[in-house]
């Protein structure tokens, strides 16, 4: 048997009144999700474990099997994993951002997605100043701060409190110095920097600052082959993710064009994931741009991103022979331009019918599955 996830990060939302109250995956035209909920079983899965935050990273680690409670150290030490960063016995390391803080206000946590080449460019002007630290350039805004014998510390995600005062947000405990001191440098250093007065020039929003967050040691899972007796791959354009492919020595499956924003090539995506299937067991296929416009509070940009990602899986629909499961990770609500935990729509195609016709957050609650808990999915999926 051959199983593909399909998961779009962040895609269930909430009713809106603007909307005659309804959440944008039941405004969205989504005939070949409606098809996967049709045609299948739905229920609803708790992805996020009481006590924890509602991060992607705790999110996809749950659905993929992986307790957090055993084996989340925190993200960046994912993404380190990701990069190809060597975390030695002691590292601590921390996802990094840049972002825009304005009048001590978090205007944007991505820094208008500022380009890998520019973030590359702001991180080595700034390594020069911050020689206690690694620091490390990733995609778009996502970069890497590693403290060399860290304690740790208690931080705040950026796109948590975009339009909010940053003071009350910022880092404390062991690592906190060093990092309000690489944030202090940041914020000099990025001030004239030639890549800045480029994109204030051209209208775009620039870098005033790196703002660290879920710094962790380097993280070590129990191989997904052993777990479930199954080869398998993730497709994502995000480091969290392909980080933890790398970990559970899964397939990491690169998609020229896939960018971890609106603009990824959904459809690519879908045809490298059937492809995929001749070669591993199970496929897991991440798509980040739901996410990113419930961040931005962009009702129209969520609407588009899940309408996009529905037509690719037409391709996937027309080609797999696999049983098909379509969920979010968490919630990302528009009204927010954050995560919550709240429960999210899943459903699988290939494993008998119940009464649900769409899918929706709505509908899904109607599924024979009911509610889950994200940590029982996988051997569901494959029993």
């Amino acid at each position: 048997m051959k199983y593909l996830v399909i998961l779009g990060d962040g895609m269930a939302d909430w009713p809106d009144p603007a909307h005659e109250g309804k959440t944008p995956l039941e405004c969205a035209h989504i005939p070949n999700m409606d098809r996967i909920a049709r045609e299948g079983r739905c229920g609803m899965l708790a992805t996020v474990p009481e006590g924890f935050e509602p991060g992607s990273d705790i999110a996809n680690l749950s659905v993929l099997g992986y307790d957090p409670a055993k084996y989340y150290t925190g993200r960046g030490a994912l993404e380190a994993v990701s990069m190809g960063v060597d975390l030695g016995e002691g590292d601590i390391a921390y996802r990094c951002n840049l972002v825009c803080i304005r009048d001590g206000v978090m205007e944007d946590f991505s820094a208008g997605h500022i380009t890998s080449g520019e973030g590359a460019a702001l991180l080595s002007s700034l390594a020069e100043e911050c020689a206690a630290v690694g620091l490390y350039p990733g995609v778009s805004y996502r970069n890497l701060l590693v403290v060399h014998g860290g304690g740790g510390a208690q931080t705040t995600p950026p796109h948590d409190i975009v339009g909010q005062e940053t003071s009350a947000s910022l880092p404390s405990g062991p690592d906190a110095e060093l990092l309000l001191r690489c944030m202090e440098v940041s914020r000099r250093v990025f001030a004239d920097h030639p890549v800045n007065l480029r994109r204030i020039a051209e209208g775009k929003t620039p870098a005033t600052s790196v703002w660290p967050w879920s710094g962790g040691a380097k993280p070590a899972l129990p191989l997904f082959e052993e777990k479930y007796g199954l080869s398998g791959g993730i497709i994502s354009a995000v480091d969290l993710l392909n980080g933890i492919a790398r970990c559970a020595g899964m397939k990491v499956i690169s998609v020229p064009g896939a960018t971890g924003y609106l603009d990824t090539d959904y459809e690519g995506k879908a045809r490298a994931a059937v492809a995929a299937l001749a070669d591993v067991d199970f496929v897991y296929m991440h798509v980040e741009a739901p996410d990113e416009a419930g961040h931005l509070g962009s009702w129209d940009e969520k609407v588009k991103a899940i309408e996009r990602l529905d037509a690719a899986i037409g391709i996937i629909l027309e080609d797999a022979k696999a049983t098909i499961a379509l969920l979010p990770d968490h919630p990302t609500p528009i009204a927010l331009k954050t995560h919550t935990s709240d429960p999210v729509p899943f459903a699988i195609l290939g494993k008998g019918t119940d009464d649900v016709q769409a899918y929706s957050e709505k509908d899904a609650k109607n599924g024979s599955y009911g509610l889950m808990n994200a940590i029982d999915f996988l051997p569901l999926l494959f029993s």
